[in-house]
């Protein structure tokens, strides 16, 4: 009885403060000081590096220096990312400006701060960053609508320090079919893959750039596994068996990356780890009048593929709000699904910050500790969490590059 109150006292204390839960349990503040900790997905705002949002300023965001210090993250991927938008010459001119403007702002971080940071071009940089005590800034790639129908600017950003390259966000490109298709196009445009897409999953080998499977379609996971060389990353998802959610990955889909011999990064966004309430269509109706959309969700289509990105992305918020607030808990319940179904070397974590990631106990980089306190709970060796927090993205990192030397 007396231990069954403990860990129930345990498990109040990591919901009402999480920081005291931490402090409570030694153990977890060593094992994540000595864990090469990297965050792999994070986005990034289009006046990064100015104000409030410049790299050494603990500023409003949910990333900055000061916090990967406080929170021990030795490396996070941050993303060049661009919302999908028209398939026009000037939507795609407009989105690659922006992309650019990202990029460079990424990379800024490292030449403003190189006795903080260090610009990871390989795995080896991410380690030798971590042992010198500076954060390593990997340059991660989203949605490859600001390439329009064109590969080659996949080469001109490997040679700017991308490292890894999602396909798709909210809607389907040149490239690929989104899990969320968007717009008045054709909801499955490709089946998966484009030509486009599949001649440049091998230009990604070759040039040794992580390839990311978040956001496709399960047609264009199972294209990508086939046709990679390479192990593969999903950057930033949740488990269908703990949420079903589109832009969660079936049991199908985790089985298919570990015989890649991939990784799962499991993602702290409230949504993809937390199910509705039983009066969630019921709050949800109003709200869909509100912003044009049929009071109820048509079995194909949610309706929202009707609205502009702006609206979209109100809406959005808008439904996210009435779900309960997610924790540490149930993003680790997800982790635990995942490490059950493909094993422990398959899986590991990622926040989403900066574009609705954070969830109570991880709402920003400063907390990452609070994560691997929760691994413990939950009986997760020193390390199982170290391939959780870096080990596994890692050794996909140095896969990757080997398979670009051949």
């Amino acid at each position: 009885m007396t231990k069954l109150f403990l860990l129930a006292s345990a498990a109040v204390l990591a919901l009402s403060d999480p920081a005291a839960a931490l402090a409570a349990q030694p153990d977890a503040a060593a094992i994540h000081a000595r864990a090469l900790v990297l965050d792999s997905h994070v986005d990034v705002p289009l006046d990064l590096g100015v104000g409030p949002h410049e790299a050494g300023v603990d500023g409003d965001g949910q990333i900055d220096l000061p916090k990967l210090e406080r929170g021990q993250v030795d490396a996070a991927v941050l993303a060049a990312f661009v919302p999908q938008g028209p398939r026009t010459p000037e939507g795609y001119a407009k989105a690659r400006a922006d992309a650019d403007t990202k990029l460079a702002a990424i990379r800024a971080i490292a030449e403003r701060h190189p006795d903080r940071a260090v610009l990871a071009l390989s795995a080896a940089d991410v380690e030798a960053a971590a042992k010198a005590g500076k954060r390593a800034i990997i340059v991660g790639f989203l949605n490859a609508y600001p390439f329009g129908e064109s590969l080659e600017p996949i080469d001109a950003y490997y040679r700017a320090g991308v490292r890894s390259f999602g396909f798709v966000h909210a809607g389907n490109n040149a490239y690929a079919d989104s899990s969320r298709p968007s717009g008045a196009g054709p909801k499955v445009e490709w089946g998966g893959l484009s030509t486009l897409g599949k001649a440049a999953v091998g230009k990604l080998n070759d040039l040794g750039i992580i390839i990311d499977v978040s956001q496709l379609t399960p047609d264009g996971v199972f294209q990508t596994l086939k046709l990679s060389r390479a192990p593969v990353v999903a950057s930033h998802s949740g488990v269908q068996g703990a949420v079903d959610a589109p832009r969660n990955l079936s049991d199908a889909e985790l089985d298919a990356i570990e015989a890649n011999g991939g990784v799962v990064q499991i993602v702290a966004f409230g949504p993809y780890l937390v199910k509705p309430g039983p009066d969630f269509a019921a709050k949800v109706a109003p709200i869909r009048v509100q912003f044009g959309l049929p009071a109820a969700y048509a079995k194909t289509s949610d309706g929202t593929e009707t609205l502009t990105p702006e609206k979209r992305t109100d809406y959005s918020h808008a439904i996210n709000a009435l779900l309960p607030k997610a924790t540490v808990q149930d993003l680790i319940v997800s982790v635990d699904y995942a490490v059950k179904r493909i094993g422990i070397d398959h899986v590991g974590l990622s926040s989403d910050f900066n574009h609705g990631g954070g969830v109570v106990g991880w709402t920003n980089e400063g907390e990452a500790a609070n994560v691997t306190a929760e691994l413990v709970r939950h009986g997760y060796s020193e390390a199982d969490i170290g391939k959780l927090w870096g080990g596994n993205y890692l050794r996909v990192f140095k896969a990757v590059e080997t398979e670009a030397k051949r």
